[in-house]
């Protein structure tokens, strides 16, 4: 796909190129009014998103702003400098779902909130309930652990939210003068300005560039460029944990906390877009590629270490002490969308779409009203939950309740990481059922995916004298798909994922892909010991555990899979919301009591030869979408099954 030259704004989204962006691509809009995601997305606008006042209210975060307003009395609540971001990411879910639709009561939420945050805020722009009130108003004496400028990038990503959608500005004004009185302090040695220095939390850098794009200041990309620039010179005692043992430009793998690393890396790719930097472009390829061939789990989650919220050591994916933080999740959606509109790239996309369906999906319920702050990939039979923010039992709210507001303005965004346009034509990087619109045409979608593999696009708008490009992206885990355009089929190669349809098209040319979502068998690279001798079962884009609810009479611990026989699929309307199951043979297995040591020689099991432990009694496994899990019954899971 040729550069794009010079690329207009999107009118809304959170991503919002500059007229100069050095971007192949830009964001295009899709209305969504059926199917998966639309379904999702209803659970989030009617539930999650309106409950988000009452529990923000009951945690205690709206009474740290108005006592830091002066409007009440009392004491600082909640455990952590940074609890003013859940307000500022629920602003943004709210200001994002009142671009789908109006509702005076939403409306009436966010100008209250508002209201309270521009109360709360001192006379120079600074704003921070936590150090105004417990601190003694001390500022930026601990950047390490303080989250200032942590939370000044939610509230900016929030009102720059809130002035796309609204055409306002009290937000965007509250946001200004934090970001000025930031800018006022920090600078590079030489700049005249006191503080050379990083937050310890990587988060306001991208929330500076979306601020230029907003309002044309260069001075705030000039800001986001410091700050990525000076991570890694050790001015937080140079710890991987926030990215400061090596600098961006020469590290080699992600590592660290997580969550930290991908935003840092999300802003990474924005100044490549918005100003060339050959050095920060080839930086975020080669870590995303390092990323994803050996710290990421088959679910798309990332994180393998609990403590520190941290990646781990290549390959090292566990199950059961697996991470996956949501908000880590929901950091590599918006990470691979930046880079996915700066390359061109379609494997960029595929893995938005393995994370969206899995990684991210299970961290909220199917009722929207309980959340994962944690997706382990096993929980065993008779798992002692520690309960807390890292329980493997859905939660109703986190003492550190950083992930719910972020799926709420995830899925009330979702719309703007799921096509793309440039001067040639149009980018389909996501099927759902809806309307495609880029600057040339405006396609319909209808599509039961990804259930089904059938996708029927029909051009409604479209220029009458000009051929464009009609681009669909093959998902990497399709291996047979089929395109008729009327009554021909299509045989055009598939190039870097792609599959390019280009001609003189007209309204009501229609175009069916089909992609084949045959059950599948799938096992890691060797080096991941955790799953040696494992496989997990997927379908389409979506990867499958076992519950315990569904398996009566047994655990799972004990389970074994068949792969010699095949799988089957078994649409089940009345379980989960209705889903499609995956059916496989397998084998409970008579495992005798060891006595009072589990080990023995390799040839021969405790008290079990090795023919005895082959046997056991047929059994037939019935496996979930592991979005869905943890929706009914406390039991164990697992997606990654021993194979007999």
């Amino acid at each position: 796909m040729p550069r794009t030259p010079s690329v207009p704004p999107s009118p809304t989204g959170p991503v919002r190129l500059g007229p100069d962006a050095r971007a192949v691509l830009r964001p295009a809009t899709v209305g969504l009014d059926a199917g998966f995601w639309h379904t999702r997305r209803e659970v989030n606008a009617r539930t999650s998103v309106p409950q988000g006042p009452g529990l923000l209210e009951s945690a205690g975060n709206l009474h740290n702003l108005r006592l830091a307003a002066g409007t009440a009395e009392g004491e600082f609540q909640g455990a952590y400098p940074f609890v003013d971001t859940d307000v500022y990411k629920w602003l943004e879910a709210a200001a994002w779902q009142l671009a789908q639709e109006p509702s005076g009561d939403l409306e009436a939420h966010v100008d209250r909130i508002t209201t309270l945050v521009a109360d709360a805020q001192q006379p120079d722009g600074y704003l921070n309930t936590w150090f105004q009130l417990v601190k003694g108003g001390e500022r930026y004496q601990d950047l390490r652990w303080g989250h200032e400028l942590y939370c000044a990038g939610h509230l900016i990503q929030a009102a720059v939210a809130h002035h796309r959608v609204t055409g306002r500005t009290e937000l965007l004004d509250v946001a200004r003068r934090f970001a000025d009185q930031v800018d006022s302090v920090f600078g590079p040695p030489g700049s005249g300005k006191p503080i050379d220095g990083i937050d310890g939390h990587p988060e306001v850098e991208t929330a500076l560039v979306e601020l230029y794009r907003e309002t044309g200041e260069r001075r705030y990309l000039d800001l986001a460029a410091y700050f990525v620039d000076r991570h890694g010179h050790g001015l937080l005692g140079g710890e991987a944990y926030c990215q400061d043992r090596v600098p961006l430009r020469e590290a080699t793998n992600v590592e660290g906390h997580a969550v930290r690393q991908l935003y840092l890396l999300a802003a990474a790719a924005d100044l490549a877009t918005e100003t060339g930097d050959p050095g920060l472009r080839a930086a975020a390829e080669r870590l995303w590629q390092a990323m994803t061939t050996t710290k990421t789990h088959l679910t798309g989650g990332l994180g393998a270490h609990h403590d520190e919220e941290d990646f781990g050591d290549p390959y090292e994916l566990p199950n059961e002490r697996a991470y996956c933080e949501t908000c880590a999740a929901i950091a590599s959606v918006q990470w691979s969308w930046r880079m996915a509109l700066l390359t061109g790239e379609a494997r960029y996309s595929d893995l938005i779409e393995r994370t969206l369906y899995n990684g991210f999906l299970a961290g909220v319920s199917l009722d929207g009203e309980r959340w994962l702050y944690v997706n382990p990939l096993q929980v065993r039979d008779g798992h002692t939950d520690p309960g807390g923010d890292q329980s493997a039992r859905r939660t109703r709210w986190f003492r550190c309740a950083c992930c719910p507001p972020n799926v709420m303005r995830l899925l009330a965004s979702l719309e703007h990481y799921l096509a793309s346009g440039d001067d040639d034509g149009l980018q389909i990087h996501q099927y759902v059922a809806g309307r495609y619109r880029s600057d040339l045409a405006v396609v319909r979608a209808e599509t039961d995916y990804p259930w089904h593999g059938t996708v029927t696009l029909t051009v409604e708008e479209t220029p009458a004298d000009r051929p464009w490009t009609l681009s669909l992206r093959i998902p990497e885990w399709c291996r047979e798909f089929r395109v008729r355009c009327g009554d021909r089929t299509y045989d055009a190669p598939v190039a870097d994922g792609w599959l390019r349809l280009e001609r003189t098209w007209a309204p009501g040319d229609r175009v069916v892909l089909e992609l084949t979502l045959e059950p599948r068998l799938t096992a890691a690279d060797p080096r991941v010991d955790a799953v040696r001798g494992c496989v997990a079962i997927e379908r389409g884009p979506l990867v499958y555990c076992l519950e315990g609810v569904d398996h009566p009479g047994g655990g799972l611990d004990d389970v074994v899979v068949d792969t010699t026989r095949p799988l089957a699929v078994k649409h089940r309307p009345d379980l989960l919301g209705g889903v499609t199951t995956v059916v496989a043979a397998g084998r409970r297995r008579h495992l005798p009591d060891p006595g009072w040591w589990p080990y023995a020689p390799a040839d021969q099991s405790p008290r079990q030869s090795r023919q005895s432990r082959q046997e056991g009694e047929p059994v037939e496994l019935t496996a979930v979408p592991y979005y869905a899990w943890a929706n009914r019954e406390d039991g164990g899971m697992r997606v990654w099954l021993p194979t007999s």
